[in-house]
């Protein structure tokens, strides 16, 4: 059954003030800084933020994304992370509506939110999210139908070891790294969360996506190959994709060859 208008968008709300959090963890997390404390304050005079210039979206709009006291200019990242956040929550809602999948889901997508968006700026992936992650998405296998302890625990695993084993052979015949570390226990949540099922999926759609927007910069700043860009938003990309479409692309990949 379709959720209601109403609960629909007390869904993209709750979402979009979960992403004014996930702003928040998306700066302090690289500055090792607490995302607790304190609150939110202009970067340009440091003033607190008050209440009312802080709602999710529509601040930003009323203050034409400037502080109100030195009007110092704030990134419209900052919106588009809420809006985003916000999408992400209802469109999880007409997919396994209000549930306990839905909050679980949830939660993993507001995670690679922070992660894509971290690994664009800094080029890493915080183990503060995907250690913890992988026990999370592990112990959600428990809730989750259709997913079962034994498949996150083989997401986890083949996760881990593909992307870990093109990383040390890279290293070892070029002598240099590639892809970081980092990617390699990304996936491992992912796994964890969704499945042995998902792992050659995201890898695939995430190389797929990910080479063309490569080859793309590349060629718009000409820039040679060895061109360092953040593989993690892509295996963000990816396991979305597999959220929404996954199974039912795969179903029909199989489809194809009988």
């Amino acid at each position: 059954m379709p959720p209601t208008a109403m609960l629909a968008l007390f869904v993209f709300v709750f979402g979009a003030v979960v992403g004014s959090f996930l702003n928040v963890c998306i700066y302090r997390l690289p500055l090792e800084q607490s995302v607790v404390s304190p609150g939110s304050r202009c970067m340009g005079c440091g003033t607190a933020i008050r209440w009312y210039d802080n709602i999710p979206i529509l601040s930003w709009l009323v203050l034409k994304g400037r502080c109100r006291e030195c009007k110092a200019p704030f990134s419209i990242r900052y919106p588009l992370v809420e809006l985003l956040t916000g999408l992400l929550a209802v469109l999880l809602l007409l997919k396994f509506s209000l549930s306990l999948p839905l909050l679980i889901m949830f939660l993993f997508c507001a995670a690679l939110v922070v992660i894509t968006f971290i690994d664009f700026d800094h080029q890493i992936i915080p183990d503060e999210i995907s250690l913890p992650g992988i026990i999370l998405g592990f112990l959600s296998s428990f809730f989750l139908p259709g997913l079962g302890w034994l498949s996150s625990l083989l997401g986890i695993v083949v996760g881990w070891g593909s992307l870990a084993l093109i990383f040390y052979g890279y290293l070892w015949l070029t002598g240099r790294e590639g892809m970081g570390g980092g990617d390699a226990k990304l996936l491992a949540m992912m796994g964890a969360f969704l499945g042995l099922q998902a792992v050659p999926f995201i890898i695939f759609a995430s190389s797929l996506v990910g080479t063309v927007a490569g080859l793309s910069i590349m060629a718009v700043q000409r820039k040679d190959r060895h061109l360092a860009i953040p593989f993690g938003p892509y295996l963000a990309l990816g396991a979305v994709l597999y959220i929404f479409f996954g199974p039912q692309l795969i179903q029909w990949y199989l489809q194809l060859g009988t």
